[in-house]
């Protein structure tokens, strides 16, 4: 089983991530940030990666330290678990229709952290939770579990949807590319012959 657990702990926020990647979508999340919470529940069932976080952040200032390191703890645990990465399949892209939303992702588990982001919502709040947290996030997963993300939306009817939309399709492709190819199982997909960022 590919498992790995971190635990972050700062000034601003006190974070215990555990994923497993083989695992069938079981989460336990509790940030105090409600949204935050739906969103992460959304990831871990659409990727079938079981998901344990536990944040304690600075909510008194506001959820931006919250979002990006439950972001960072993620990214660190999925990139921990994938360990060599060897056997992965390593690409996958997706659109995820949502009702009236259209977003499209794409992702290479390559060990280069990269993302490029086209997304815009219409309001800056969804609920309590300020939408371009939602791009923080993103961010702190691309850069910490070493992948290249593109997101885009191509359309949308709201901006909860728009978020979700983002989640739910980087779950899938996520699910896709981490998943063993029974063809390459002892080998890195890569012709360097590593996938270790560089």
């Amino acid at each position: 089983m590919r498992t790995a657990l971190i635990e972050r702990k700062t000034t601003e926020t006190r974070i215990s991530a555990a994923v497993n990647l083989d695992g069938s979508g079981n989460y336990d999340v509790t940030t105090g940030v409600g949204f935050l919470d739906h969103m992460l529940e959304q990831l871990s069932r659409h990727s079938l990666i079981d998901l344990t976080l536990k944040a304690e952040g600075d909510l008194h200032i506001d959820f931006h330290h919250t979002a990006e390191d439950s972001g960072i703890a993620i990214g660190q645990a999925v990139a921990k678990a994938l360990s060599d990465r060897k056997g992965i399949r390593r690409y996958a892209s997706l659109y995820l229709p949502m009702d009236g939303t259209l977003t499209r992702t794409a992702i290479d588990v390559s060990g280069r952290p990269f993302l490029v982001w086209k997304v815009n919502f219409t309001a800056p709040k969804i609920g309590d939770f300020d939408t371009e947290l939602v791009r923080e996030w993103f961010q702190a997963f691309a850069m910490n579990a070493g992948v290249t993300l593109h997101i885009e939306t191509l359309y949308a009817d709201n901006n909860h949807h728009i978020a979700e939309s983002c989640f739910k399709a980087l779950a899938r492709a996520l699910r896709e590319a981490i998943d063993i190819d029974p063809r390459q199982r002892d080998r890195i997909p890569s012709t360097k012959g590593t996938l270790a960022g560089q």
